[in-house]
């Protein structure tokens, strides 16, 4: 499809208004490649029609984030700056509303060695991570996604690269609910009541546990806090009363299980991209809460580096509920990108928790969150399980149960 200026600025609007809900006054963080400064200019745009102080930009650029792995040393790498994190700690003073465009070419740091990559994001995350936590639930973000010519090629290979980002481009914008002729806000108020719905169905059942089965291999319990809330498409600033919608797309209904009281087998239906490298045909056996093996039939190495990063990169942050009827996972492709990827069908998430699922969990330090059973890591890494035979059922306090997933879909 041809996208006119028109529907980019509608789609502009929508990640301003109804994802990031810019308020008057807000200062805004917005991330975006270099490659796509025109949309950023129109987004830049319809911050400040939404009232905002001031839009500060931080560009990226994939050919340098590879060139630097590729020449800089590791210790160069690893390094946090003195201004890098001032300006983490004047952002939690500021607490901008922040807006993320993904647009990465999945093979971007294809090359790099994957040791090196992990050893600098380790050591940058042990710095920056106390600054992020500082921020939770106390802002708006959003992370929505602007074709590019590399990400279209690797989801069609065979098209032209002019064909390749039509095809991608409508992907998108049916996933995120954007046409010529309607109105995307009341589509994502009719998709967000639904969700909405199902998660307070979820909160009134009162499950203790998970199990989850499936014909792949997944053979999987999972116990969850008690009184933690399943949530959904949106959340709320906890400083400002502001009802944002992170992802865009959305499709998931989520808690944060207990840590470290999970057991058995999940099987990836779909490859993982992280850190621009794939991690293929993979499955994770867990024992007492922990991952304590894992084979993959590409990327083994990534892997076992990912479930190693830190104490809790071991044990689940997140269960997240997404019926195989998906409009992502309708598009019949895979996005090499985990905002789309993981709205395809139900997954689980790797490190760290929701604290922001705890009754007056805003208010909560990490620490205390972690007391109630949240697990903290410097990573969260989804990966996703939805079989089209996944069946999940819901276990109470007393032992009856309840199916919720049958067939990969709502039973």
């Amino acid at each position: 499809m041809q996208v006119s200026k028109e529907l980019l600025q509608k789609y502009a609007e929508l990640i301003v208004r109804t994802g990031a809900n810019v308020q008057p006054g807000q200062v805004v963080s917005l991330a975006v490649s270099v490659e796509q400064h025109d949309f950023a200019a129109l987004v830049i745009e319809a911050c400040y029609r939404a009232g905002a102080k001031k839009v500060n930009v931080d560009w990226t650029f994939d050919v340098q984030s590879k060139l630097n792995f590729l020449y800089a040393e590791e210790e160069t790498l690893a390094a946090v700056l003195p201004w890098e994190e001032a300006k983490m700690k004047q952002m939690t003073e500021e607490l901008p509303c922040r807006i993320y465009i993904a647009s990465d070419d999945p093979d971007a740091m294809d090359g790099v060695d994957p040791q090196k990559l992990s050893a600098v994001m380790q050591s940058r995350s042990r710095v920056m991570k106390p600054y992020r936590n500082a921020i939770d639930g106390k802002h708006q973000w959003v992370i929505a996604a602007y074709p590019s010519v590399k990400w279209a090629k690797k989801c069609f290979p065979a098209l032209s690269d002019e064909e390749a980002v039509a095809r991608l481009w409508d992907a998108v914008l049916t996933t995120v609910r954007v046409s010529e002729d309607n109105d995307p806000v009341a589509a994502w108020k009719e998709h967000t009541d639904f969700i909405e719905r199902k998660a307070a169905w979820l909160n009134a059942q009162g499950f203790s546990s998970l199990r989850y089965y499936s014909a792949n291999g997944t053979d999987f319990t999972v116990e969850l806090i008690p009184g933690a809330r399943w949530e959904g498409a949106g959340a709320v600033n906890s400083v400002n009363g502001a009802f944002y919608i992170p992802n865009m797309p959305t499709e998931e209904i989520f808690t944060s299980p207990l840590a470290g009281k999970c057991e058995g087998t999940l099987v990836a239906v779909k490859p993982l991209s992280w850190n621009s490298q794939l991690i293929e045909d993979f499955a994770i056996t867990f024992e007492n809460g922990r991952a304590v093996s894992c084979r993959a039939g590409k990327g083994q190495e990534l892997l076992e580096r990912m479930i190693h990063m830190d104490e809790g990169a071991a044990m689940l942050g997140e269960v997240a509920l997404v019926p195989k009827e998906s409009p992502v996972n309708q598009c019949g492709f895979l996005f090499y990108e985990t905002l789309f990827d993981e709205n395809a069908c139900c997954h689980c998430a790797l490190g760290m928790g929701f604290k922001e699922v705890l009754p007056g969990g805003d208010d909560l330090t990490m620490e205390q969150a972690q007391d109630k059973g949240i697990n903290d890591s410097i990573i969260h890494v989804d990966f996703m399980i939805g079989a089209d035979d996944l069946a999940i059922d819901g276990v109470r306090p007393d032992g009856s149960t309840a199916p919720i997933f049958r067939n990969g879909t709502w039973a």
